[in-house]
């Protein structure tokens, strides 16, 4: 897997683009804080985005091609964004430590995926922000873009379930429109969390 992301992060050309993911563009108001982190971040294009609007980013990934291309894109924009490389699978994530995390399309196996959630959640301070975007499991039907298998796909009352006990912002189930370069072409079928880590 691993070798797969390498791969496909090693030409020069984005393989998701430049810019920022629509739903972290538009949501990105409701971050607090100064440092956020970014988990499988790929090539760099939403925490560099952040980094432009004037937070302290953190971007971790495990395919070292990918943070290289982070690097560079945060040069070209003329702003610092800290890279890191890191196995969320196996790796530790240090504790409340971020103001906010966001994971947009982080691919991971069904026995895999609450473990990257529950550190998702636990690098974040109290009262700070959670934003994810995935692809659920309907994705399967539509060509454009993803995994194409349903065991990396999610499931909305995984996720519901997963992130309950906190203050949830922003939740949807839906068809959204995603043209991110290549691999990301026309109408897809995702998840969306936006969560404050307010214990209810």
């Amino acid at each position: 897997m691993m070798d797969q992301w390498n791969e496909r992060f090693g030409s020069n050309e984005y393989a998701y683009g430049e810019q920022p993911n629509p739903f972290i563009k538009d949501q990105a108001h409701r971050l607090k804080g100064k440092r956020i982190v970014a988990f499988a971040e790929g090539e760099g294009r939403n925490a560099v985005f952040l980094a432009r609007q004037g937070y302290q980013v953190t971007a971790w990934d495990y395919a070292v091609n990918g943070l290289k291309k982070t690097e560079k894109l945060a040069e070209r924009f003329q702003v610092k964004v800290e890279t890191g490389l890191k196995d969320l699978l196996h790796d530790p994530v240090p504790s409340e430590s971020y103001d906010g995390a966001i994971m947009i399309f982080g691919h991971f196996p069904k026995a895999d995926q609450r473990k990257v959630i529950d550190k998702l959640l636990a690098v974040v301070k109290q009262g700070g922000i959670v934003m994810l975007e995935v692809y659920s499991e309907e994705q399967i039907r539509y060509q454009s873009g993803g995994p194409k298998s349903v065991d990396m796909l999610y499931n909305p009352v995984d996720v519901l379930a997963w992130t309950s006990g906190y203050e949830m912002l922003h939740f949807f189930y839906g068809e959204q429109r995603r043209d991110e370069g290549l691999f990301h072409t026309g109408t897809g079928h995702v998840i969306q969390v936006i969560l404050a880590k307010n214990s209810l």
